[in-house]
């Protein structure tokens, strides 16, 4: 499960993606297309139950759950025909979940700009018909192959094109039960949740600058988050839990359908990151693939349990631990001793 950091040549993508790793893996310079092949990186997600389990167990360390970040190269007109880095860009994208998209709202005349001026919603229109060209054109193909085929998966095709050519995302189709199932090999572009990232030059112009975007976001149901990355940089993440950069990884954690467990004990409190319909033997094989081939059952206390009673013994003694077998959907937050034969 990965989030793409995407959005015109230097808008800060580079300077984001080195934040979130916390590395200085990808190169941020005064140029366009200094990123060409794409940055792979991993990023703590900051929650503050690890801290309220730490007071309480006080383990030798603590472990944060992660998830995967893609610094992607920067997107022109035309990148949809293959323009500047365009088959590489699209590609890439492609095997994102979630995308991040980045736009320029700080005015530095020391920073070049690919269009000449900084112009938001301009910015963001030139990413989504890139994007939606490229739907239309992976669309398209599947049509003219299936010309003859009227079912109900060319019907929706033909419906989602009609979309495309109104300037809409896909995220945005009115979709009906189970329709998404269609089109989820197509990998299609415009269909991927979306966090918008406006990159302002100062905090104090948050408030005008998120409008902007904030609307347009809030009819296709996305999240806009604005930044300052120079004042950012300057912030310890981890503790400061509701900085910007802390908001934009929460954001993006529910936006990849993940939930969280955690093991316990005086050696170290691990959180892990599974899909939110994850079963307990499914959860088993994160820690360890022997867990899930030996997997005999799970003994789990809900975290709210497990604070009020601070210990497993007090929770089990309350009756607030209970197992749960091959098929128990794990919940948010649970505590978890898998136990299995070796």
């Amino acid at each position: 499960m990965k989030c793409g950091i995407v959005g015109l040549p230097n808008i800060g993508k580079s300077t984001l993606f080195n934040l979130l790793s916390n590395s200085n893996k990808a190169l941020s310079e005064n140029f366009p297309f200094c990123t060409i092949e794409p940055n792979y990186g991993i990023t703590n997600v900051p929650d503050k139950r690890l801290y309220e389990l730490k007071k309480i167990i006080n383990p030798m360390k603590v472990i944060p759950y992660k998830i995967k970040i893609v610094d992607i190269a920067g997107l022109i007109k035309g990148s949809h025909k293959g323009d500047g880095l365009g088959n590489k860009f699209l590609s890439h994208i492609r095997e994102t979940n979630v995308i991040i998209h980045m736009i320029r709202f700080f005015d530095d005349a020391s920073v070049l700009h690919m269009e000449g001026s900084i112009n938001p919603i301009r910015d963001k229109e030139i990413l989504d018909l890139e994007l939606q060209l490229k739907d239309f054109e992976t669309i398209e193909k599947i049509l003219k192959r299936n010309k003859n085929i009227n079912n109900k998966s060319s019907m929706l095709l033909k419906k989602i094109i009609s979309f495309l050519e109104k300037g809409k995302n896909i995220r945005m189709f009115p979709f009906k039960k189970n329709e998404k199932e269609y089109i989820k090999d197509l990998h299609l572009l415009t269909v991927k949740p979306v966090i918008y990232v406006c990159n302002v030059k100062n905090e104090n112009e948050k408030e005008n600058h998120s409008s902007m975007i904030k609307k347009i976001g809030e009819k296709e149901k996305s999240k806009t988050i604005v930044l300052s990355l120079k004042k950012e940089s300057k912030k310890n993440y981890f503790i400061n839990t509701e900085s910007g950069i802390n908001k934009l990884i929460k954001e993006a954690y529910k936006l990849l359908n993940l939930k969280t467990f955690f093991t316990i004990g005086k050696e170290e409190i691990c959180g892990w990151a599974i899909p939110n319909n994850y079963t307990a033997y499914q959860a088993s094989s994160i820690i360890h693939t022997d867990f899930k081939k030996g997997f005999l059952f799970a003994e789990v206390v809900h975290y709210k349990d497990f604070i009020q009673h601070e210990s497993l013994e007090k929770a089990k003694k309350e009756g607030k631990m209970f197992l749960s077998g091959k098929n128990s959907i794990l919940q948010d937050g649970d505590i978890i001793h898998f136990r299995f034969k070796k």
